[in-house]
């Protein structure tokens, strides 16, 4: 199993406004959870949204998944950085150059975030994939995916919780193995298609997860945050 320092949850702020999303966080506590910023609160709150969970003590994964040519995903990534966020991510499907000139960008500065890449959607299966051109099912693009971008220097990939064993497996334990599609036991699957419980997750590989729904619409976000924290604890 991965050592990790910090909370391994990281809640999805999946908000459409600054307003809804801080009515959660105030019921949250930096020592229990990582936050995770999207493109929809990112546009509608902005880059000061992001600065004030920072100044507020949450360590934030800002999940912009930059997809452009090489310099502008460069510049993209140093502007991230500058607001203090914790980790990053690119989509592995802009291929080596753009990878690497995100790799290169951060590694100049003195406390650079995480940076990651995003594989094949958790929201895709085989029938998806199929559809835009590529054959196979999603394990086997993940796989040439999370190759890429291990050899471009990156710091770790987001999949789905039933390609971690492999991954982990071919990479070892320092390569961080980011996992949306995480649903508690007895959770509502929503729009995810490869699923799987937070116990599950991380015996399986996964280094951090992230949910959204089970913890921001239930009653008791926090009370929810700390069982599956407990739950987790108890794996050490």
């Amino acid at each position: 199993m991965l050592h990790h320092t910090g909370p391994r949850v990281i809640v999805a702020l999946d908000y459409p406004d600054a307003d809804s999303a801080w009515r959660l966080v105030r019921r949250l506590e930096p020592a229990q959870c990582r936050l995770k910023v999207g493109k929809e609160l990112f546009t509608a709150a902005g880059p000061e949204f992001v600065r004030r969970l920072v100044e507020h003590g949450f360590d934030v994964f800002l999940d912009l998944k930059f997809h452009d040519i090489p310099s502008t995903v460069a510049s993209a990534c140093r502007a991230a950085a500058r607001l203090g966020v914790w980790m990053m991510n690119v989509h592995a499907l802009g291929g080596e150059r753009m990878l690497t000139a995100a790799r290169e960008a951060l590694r100049e500065l003195v406390h650079p975030p995480l940076l990651i890449a995003v594989t094949i959607l958790t929201s895709m299966d085989e029938t998806d994939l199929r559809s835009i051109g590529l054959e196979g099912g999603p394990e086997d693009h993940v796989a040439r995916l999370a190759v890429l971008a291990h050899d471009c220097g990156l710091d770790g990939v987001v999949c789905s919780s039933r390609e971690t064993a492999g991954l982990r497996e071919r990479f070892g334990a320092g390569f961080r193995l980011v996992t949306p599609g995480i649903r508690p036991s007895g959770s509502k699957l929503d729009d995810q298609r490869r699923v799987m419980t937070p116990v599950d997750a991380v015996r399986n590989g996964s280094t951090y997860l992230v949910i959204g729904r089970p913890i921001t619409q239930a009653d008791d976000p926090l009370g929810i945050l700390l069982t599956i924290n407990s739950e987790l604890d108890a794996l050490s």
